[in-house]
């Protein structure tokens, strides 16, 4: 009787011991994340380019490219992309319509050029 309520005792002790270092390691990684998400939106914020040779930078579908439009282009504008290897694959040969998802971009390569606005969606 005695074992056993040592046992229990010990068993109860070891599982809260546990509990409480599982939930202790998710605040410190929970911790860790938010850090990281704040020290990756300085940097972003800190090596971001919005123009290039006098040509507005804007990211459609995770890529980066160039628009020499007379109005800037905002987030959520469609737009027509210039044909490649993968979208002549894709979509056969010519422009692709695309959408603006975000203005600026860390990407130091050589970027092409949006072709023109698309069409509005419901026209």
């Amino acid at each position: 009787m005695v074992a056993e309520a040592h046992q229990r005792g010990y068993r109860e002790g070891y599982d809260a011991g546990r509990d409480s270092g599982a939930s202790s390691s998710r605040l410190k990684i929970e911790w860790l994340e938010r850090r990281i998400q704040g020290l990756e939106q300085k940097l972003d914020e800190a090596t971001r380019i919005y123009e290039v040779d006098g040509h507005q930078v804007v990211d459609v579908g995770g890529y980066a490219y160039r628009w020499r439009g007379d109005s800037p282009l905002e987030v959520g504008d469609r737009v027509l992309l210039p044909e490649n290897y993968v979208s002549r694959m894709q979509s056969g040969p010519g422009s692709t319509v695309g959408v603006v998802t975000q203005l600026g971009t860390t990407y130091r390569g050589t970027l092409s050029f949006i072709t023109g606005r698309a069409p509005k969606a419901d026209a």
